[in-house]
């Protein structure tokens, strides 16, 4: 299993493909994908990388591990390929940006048009075998997404994250609240949802108020 990221990534992270810890990560990587069926198809795992370029990088949303139903990841968080229906966080986000912008609930689950505008759709854990929701955590990718977050926030300035839910405000702490805006709230997961921790939350508003104001483009969502 080769790193297929885009060029701009490799700068910024080169030290971290030579760790030990990177290199028995990949070890395990390549042994699951060949003896389980494991998400997302291999070619996409670095797919958050791949559509959005670090240089481009305005929105950061953190999740936490790949869909694992057959067919749903495509190696962006939340997001599912084209004609596959909408897992529950992902039908709860629609909703908010639904209310939040007046924008029509949308078709298509897949957020690759979010990531070709600068919104690096991160999951904690970056594979996942298949049915087993968490069997790649603890393996070494929380440590390698600890420190796509800690370049991100060292090299930028002013990029907007988004932290939704407990996991992702914790992977927040290596961000500089000095140098970049933090918006937190409750996961769109429908447990956290429908106690009141999701809706209402106006993020995606919120965001494009955030980006007008450092004289950036909004995002289309």
């Amino acid at each position: 299993m080769s790193v297929n990221i885009h060029p701009s990534w490799k700068k910024p992270l080169e030290d971290e493909f030579e760790k030990p810890y990177f290199k028995e990560l990949i070890q395990f990587v390549k042994n699951e994908y060949r003896t389980n069926t494991c998400y997302p198809p291999g070619k996409q795992i670095f797919a958050a990388f791949d559509r959005c370029p670090f240089d481009q990088v305005k929105v950061v949303i953190i999740g936490q591990d790949p869909y694992h139903g057959p067919g749903q990841a495509n190696g962006l968080c939340f997001s599912v390929a084209d004609g596959i229906a909408h897992p529950p966080s992902l039908v709860n986000i629609f909703k908010e940006i639904e209310t939040d912008l007046g924008i029509p609930y949308p078709q298509s689950g897949n957020l690759e048009r979010w990531a070709d505008q600068g919104v690096l759709l991160l999951n904690a854990s970056l594979t996942v075998r298949a049915h087993q929701a968490g069997s790649h955590q603890g393996k070494g990718w929380e440590q390698y997404t600890d420190e796509v977050i800690r370049k991100i926030s060292e090299r930028h300035e002013n990029i907007v994250f988004l932290l939704w839910g407990g996991f992702a405000k914790k992977k927040g702490k290596k961000i500089d609240v000095n140098k970049h805006k933090i918006l937190a709230t409750g996961h769109p997961s429908p447990l956290s949802a429908n106690r009141g921790f999701w809706f209402g939350n106006k993020h995606f508003s919120k965001t494009n108020s955030l980006l007008k104001a450092m004289g950036k483009s909004p995002i289309a969502w």
